[in-house]
């Protein structure tokens, strides 16, 4: 099975720097090619990377999505008889459209053992309005199919314009990962890790929560709702029986009681800062009724990530490597939404 990874953005994004450090970094021991497509002029990265020993085939003879049906399923197909490569990386044109580049390797598949593995778009922070706005069939298209979305230029880009550029491509795009994180504080190793697969940390906590509420339900039967925490001590020892003594009824159905909030930010936080959120949200009701939290966030020192965990009554920070962005979930009953955007810095 050979992996194919899709590797699209403007000109200019970044898109071989980002390839650079999956070579060198992530895939170096695997049998690799690289397929790239210029826009009608000499591939001029293609002895830059072809120090790597990886095999170049340049398609100069227009750009990708105008010689798809016969040269770019030919030159794959070929590729793939010719290397029988473990991975073939796919740097398109600036101005292809990722969703032809995509269908032509859907096409091969039906024929060749391979497999889609990614389809990664890069995006200059410093770029990306004027981008949509001036060449939005192109850019458009490259956001609307990516899988992850890698804004590169970050540490040089202001937050606020990071931000903005964050919720843009939301709009375009709501189930991407969206990398934020300046891509030397990632390792290749991490980024090929989450080009593979999709961000599901909020649906992992709502489910986790789920669980615990259904064991408390079958292990707590019979007690009266207002008993003391200690009555179900050593089902989860951190959760107490939270959802008893927040008032709710043992019996709603999960969809019911919990509403979850999710955020992704890359407004930097102290410990001290951190600490007061949680302290609030673990012991009032000001953010409503909060069952679970948990989240990674930026500090103002480079590479520097501060990771925590919450139930009622209780939070944990620890220090963690960088992601690939900031990130908070909520789970709870009357989330007061607005008041958590204003907390954690997108209010």
């Amino acid at each position: 099975m050979t992996k194919i990874d899709i590797i699209s953005g403007f000109l200019g994004a970044g898109k071989t720097t980002f390839i650079k450090k999956l070579l060198e970094e992530a895939i170096a021991g695997e049998k690799v090619v690289l397929i790239e497509n210029e826009f009608g002029e000499i591939g001029i990265d293609g002895g830059f990377l072809k120090d790597s020993g990886i095999e170049i085939r340049e398609m100069n003879s227009g750009c990708i999505c105008c010689s798809l049906v016969g040269d770019f399923g030919t030159s794959l197909a070929e590729v793939l008889t010719k290397y029988k490569p473990e991975r073939i990386i796919i740097e398109p044109s600036g101005v292809g459209k990722l969703s032809d580049v995509m269908k032509a390797v859907v096409d091969v598949s039906a024929d060749m053992d391979v497999e889609l593995n990614s389809a990664v778009t890069i995006v200059d922070a410093a770029k990306c309005k004027m981008y949509m706005k001036n060449f939005g069939e192109f850019f458009n298209n490259q956001i609307e199919n990516a899988g992850t979305i890698v804004l590169s230029r970050t540490d040089i880009t202001d937050a606020a314009k990071v931000q903005k550029d964050v919720d843009m491509l939301r709009e375009k795009n709501g189930a991407a990962v969206i990398i934020t994180t300046p891509l030397s504080d990632l390792s290749g190793d991490q980024l090929l890790e989450i080009i593979g697969k999709h961000d599901t940390m909020l649906d992992d906590l709502l489910a986790e929560v789920r669980a615990e509420r259904h064991h408390d339900d079958e292990e707590c039967e019979g007690h009266h709702h207002h008993h003391d925490h200690e009555e179900c001590e050593g089902h989860h020892h951190h959760d107490h029986d939270h959802h008893d003594h927040h008032g709710h009824d043992h019996h709603h159905h999960a969809d019911e009681v919990f509403t979850s909030w999710g955020m992704e930010t890359i407004v930097p936080v102290t410990y001290d800062q951190l600490e007061d959120v949680l302290k609030r949200l673990s012991t009032t009701k000001e953010f409503g009724d909060v069952l679970r939290a948990k989240g990674m966030l930026p500090t103002e020192n480079p590479g520097e990530w501060l990771y925590f965990d919450l139930v009622p009554e209780q939070y944990e920070i620890r220090e963690g490597r960088p992601d690939y962005t900031g990130k908070v979930c909520v789970i709870g009953a009357s989330l007061e939404e607005e008041a958590l955007n204003i907390v954690f810095g997108r209010g």
